[in-house]
């Protein structure tokens, strides 16, 4: 891992907040080294009779991971050279299309530091998915819930990483019935392509629940549910024509401009491709 200190902004930053929350310090996990963070590193620090300086470097970060020897665990649940080859011969694809996409609307990991599929809970999805089962979400849409159950979007309410579960397992405990574990877990997106619940029974899964247990195995599962995604909503045309405005469009929303990741595509394959 990098070097970190206050201000760094990086991926691994959302990696130290996981670890750190999972030790049992309030930070809001992100990959922004804030003040926040700084305070929890230099408390981790003096606990553990570190140099308290706020910087994560070697000894802090092997200090880090003794104490969270789960971490580990992910390795055996990662994507191989072989699993995109597969991927890319079961659809007729460029590997280094299938590598472009993988690099650039993949979260970067399918896994969290407790084993867990990276997720990301919709407290507006919540809202449609009791409609769907004839659950008014207005009379459970208290001051206590509102972190996870409101009428429109906003992202007010994220806490990234590991911290989405507690928000999952907020919104299964508002009626604490089947019906409405269903209607959690289809509001959330899941693993390294974050694909939502909801869509499970459209790509193939006899339910939300086995989804769910299939994002639990392998990021190998990430991809096959991504191939039914693109599969089901006629993207590998778009994709083997490298029609990368289009593909993105009907990807990432019309957003995607903003993001320039049908540029984004195109540079990736054409590293790959060389």
């Amino acid at each position: 891992m990098r070097t970190l200190r206050y201000y760094t902004k990086a991926s691994e930053v959302a990696t130290l907040c996981e670890m750190l929350y999972k030790l049992g310090y309030n930070v809001k996990i992100s990959d922004s080294f804030t003040l926040e963070v700084d305070a929890a590193v230099k408390q981790f620090q003096r606990n553990n009779n570190l140099v308290v300086d706020g910087i994560v470097g070697p000894k802090t970060w092997q200090k880090l991971y003794e104490k969270c020897p789960q971490i580990t665990q992910q390795n055996d649940k990662l994507l191989s050279e072989a699993d995109l080859i597969d991927f890319a011969n079961q659809f007729g694809l460029e590997l280094a299309l299938v590598k472009a996409v993988n690099e650039i609307e993949s979260g970067g990991k399918g896994f969290l530091i407790n084993g867990k599929p990276v997720i990301l809970f919709e407290g507006h999805v919540f809202w449609r998915e009791l409609q769907k089962r004839g659950i008014n979400p207005r009379m459970y849409a208290t001051e206590y819930n509102r972190d996870v159950l409101y009428e429109t979007w906003t992202r007010s309410y994220y806490l990234g990483g590991i911290r989405e579960y507690d928000r999952l397992n907020k919104a299964i405990s508002i009626l604490n019935t089947e019906s409405a574990k269903e209607a959690a877990l289809s509001s959330a997106s899941w693993g390294a392509f974050q694909i939502m619940g909801f869509n499970a029974k459209n790509l193939g899964y006899p339910s939300v629940d086995d989804f769910e247990a299939k994002m639990n195995l392998h990021e190998r599962e990430h991809l096959r549910a991504f191939g039914r995604f693109l599969q089901v909503n006629g993207l590998i045309p778009l994709l083997a024509a490298k029609q990368w405005a289009r593909f993105a469009e009907r990807y990432n929303g019309k957003g995607y401009k903003a993001n320039q990741y049908d540029v984004k595509l195109e540079k990736a394959y054409q590293k790959y491709k060389r």
